[in-house]
């Protein structure tokens, strides 16, 4: 049997694969999988976690603003319509992870992988740009988000001592820095299985600053302290024209997208899964937990934001101080926000990191800079591999990513925008165009025209979501200037 470092070698045990018998065998005194791999241990537990740490993030912290552009009928509708369509197309990619059969297959190990086995072409290539850019795309945005976390908690302590009045803006660039410098240790973490502590641990962040958001606005609700709302939302007329409701609209209908964005990294979860039971039932309990959680603050996030701010609901409600007090609360789950998406961070750049080490391991196999493994023991914490490449490579994305965090720190129209440029083609085209392959379902037959039919509104959605982020994007790029301080 080869080496259990060489990638991509789906059948090394073949009586095994071609029997479909998944039960682990020892190998080289290590216990592995089918496929030769080491034995993999998640479970529906762990895999929800990282679903959780993937989905509920930055894009929670929004939803009262989406809510107040959309009104109370389209808003909580156009909410639960993105849940459903991202859990039912996820359980279509979760039996694709395995082909042709989803028990007894191959395994896919990534999501080209999966399309590349069910679709083949020039679709391959186009998943690979979606994904990856998408990927690239929320590391740079997590990176903005987070260092907004960080200066919120600088800026509370100001307006608490100096008052709600004081000028207490402040930069961001050097708390991107630090959030950089953070990732660049984090990074050396070599694969997704090793993930699953910092996704428990962010998974815990997510709920606690969610929880502290609902909570203020129970609380300013209860109080009597409520803004105007409607069933359309912020009205024309209202310091803004028609033309500006259209694009905010749109703008809105993406930052939800985003907001459900977790199909980039099922693949990758889902390879993290034992055995038994069957991997793709595991996968799709947990992404019933993992949506149904996320829907459930979601909709308490937006629902009760928008009742306790109404139509001039902020963008992030607790980074743009829709709240002051209590300070100390504010500054907690802000610090929340901060850990939980240095973890969420992880989450979408570890599978660049994994196409990178495999493309270039593949390409120069012989390359000790490339493949080798060193031993360093740390007082302590064990004994750690480092690999030069991997310390070279990883290093540089993240600091390339967090200068371009510098270069484009716009919060909503960039959410709206991955949203937007994600939903479409990695949520609902390639789940649906697999599910219909994988089930050989007939043309022009009643489920292949309702499948067909939901792809082509989800792909309508999407440009509209795209047009409106773009949109946005203009209008900031209008008054920004590069590396200045950014005044809220």
């Amino acid at each position: 049997m080869r080496s259990l470092n060489t990638e991509h070698h789906h059948n090394q045990n073949p009586s095994a694969a071609e029997s479909g018998d998944k039960s682990a065998v020892f190998s080289a005194g290590k216990l592995v999988d089918d496929d030769g791999r080491e034995k993999r241990t998640g479970t529906w537990l762990t895999a929800s976690a990282h679903i959780i740490t993937a989905v509920i993030g930055s894009g929670v912290l929004s939803l009262a603003w989406a809510i107040a552009q959309l009104g109370w009928v389209a808003g909580p509708v156009i909410l639960m319509i993105f849940s459903v369509i991202t859990y039912f197309t996820s359980t279509m990619l979760a039996d694709c992870y395995r082909s042709p059969d989803p028990v007894t297959g191959k395994r896919n190990y990534t999501y080209m992988e999966v399309v590349r086995s069910y679709l083949g072409g020039r679709k391959v290539q186009l998943c690979g740009m979606a994904q990856y850019g998408n990927l690239i795309g929320i590391t740079i945005g997590y990176t903005i988000t987070a260092s907004i976390s960080l200066v919120a908690i600088q800026r509370s302590n100001c307006y608490h001592d100096k008052g709600h009045k004081a000028d207490c803006s402040t930069s961001h660039y050097p708390y991107m820095a630090v959030f950089g410098c953070i990732q660049i240790l984090l990074s050396q973490i070599p694969n997704f299985h090793k993930l699953s502590f910092l996704s428990i641990l962010a998974a815990i962040m997510s709920f606690a600053y969610a929880s502290i958001g609902v909570g203020l606005s129970i609380a300013a609700v209860a109080g009597g302290q409520t803004g105007k709302t409607s069933l359309t939302g912020v009205q024309v007329g209202e310091g803004i024209t028609a033309s500006e409701k259209v694009w905010k609209t749109f703008q809105a209908v993406g930052d939800i997208a985003f907001a459900y964005a977790f199909s980039t990294v099922l693949i990758e979860i889902q390879d993290t899964l034992r055995s038994s039971p069957a991997e793709n039932k595991a996968m799709k309990r947990a992404s019933l937990v993992g949506v149904s959680t996320t829907t459930l603050f979601y909709v308490l996030c937006g629902c009760v934001g928008y009742a306790a701010f109404g139509n001039e609901a902020p963008g992030d409600f607790l980074t743009d101080f829709g709240f002051y007090e209590p300070f100390w609360l504010i500054d907690f789950a802000n610090a929340c926000i901060a850990f939980h998406l240095i973890g969420a961070y992880q989450v979408f750049c570890q599978p660049i990191f994994s196409f990178v080490e495999k493309k270039c391991g593949r390409k120069w196999p012989e390359s000790k800079f490339i493949t080798a493994e060193h031993g360093l023991n740390v007082p302590l914490l064990g004994k750690f591999h480092i690999n030069f490449f991997r310390l070279v490579w990883r290093t540089a994305y993240v600091i390339v990513t967090t200068i371009l965090a510098m270069i484009f720190p716009f919060f909503n129209a960039i959410l709206g925008l991955i949203g937007a440029a994600s939903f479409w083609p990695l949520t609902v085209y390639f789940p649906i165009e697999m599910h219909i392959a994988q089930s050989k379902i007939k043309k022009f037959s009643f489920r292949w025209t309702w499948l067909k039919i939901l792809n082509w509104l989800c792909f309508v959605v999407s440009i509209v979501a795209a047009v409106g982020s773009i949109q946005g994007l203009i209008q900031s790029v209008r008054t920004y200037k590069p590396f200045r301080p950014i005044h809220e």
